[in-house]
């Protein structure tokens, strides 16, 4: 029975307390770990999310072409600056027209059809 009074007097004098601050240590790192991987699971569905989506049309006023007309016409309403203080910062806005137009540059490349450059007969 001396057995039990040394681990009772080792127990008294914080002689495992090497021992719980390693599981505490041991339950932290797991909790950290496991919060790192369900952030990482969720950015990779909304990237797959995002992947899926098809590319909206979007004019460069950030409106949606939509929002234009067949002549380009944006008819969007936007805040208008009206009044600027000394360092050209504007203070006061209204409700204004969009006045942008529609881009209307170079439209991409469509499928090309190119015949082999190699005389396979």
């Amino acid at each position: 029975m001396e057995w039990y009074w040394w681990v009772l007097i080792i127990f008294w004098t914080g002689g495992f307390g090497w021992a719980v601050d390693n599981v505490r240590t041991a339950l932290r790192n797991r909790h950290d770990r496991k919060l790192e991987l369900l952030e990482a699971s969720r950015q990779e569905r909304l990237a797959l999310e995002a992947a899926n989506r098809p590319p909206e049309p979007v004019c460069g006023c950030t409106h949606h072409l939509a929002k234009h007309d067949k002549q380009g016409k944006c008819h969007e309403r936007v805040e208008v600056p009206t009044a600027w203080d000394e360092s050209k910062k504007p203070v006061r806005f209204e409700s204004g027209q969009c006045n942008c137009q529609q881009y209307v540059g170079p439209q991409p490349l469509s499928q090309v059809y190119a015949e082999d450059l190699t005389d396979l007969a």
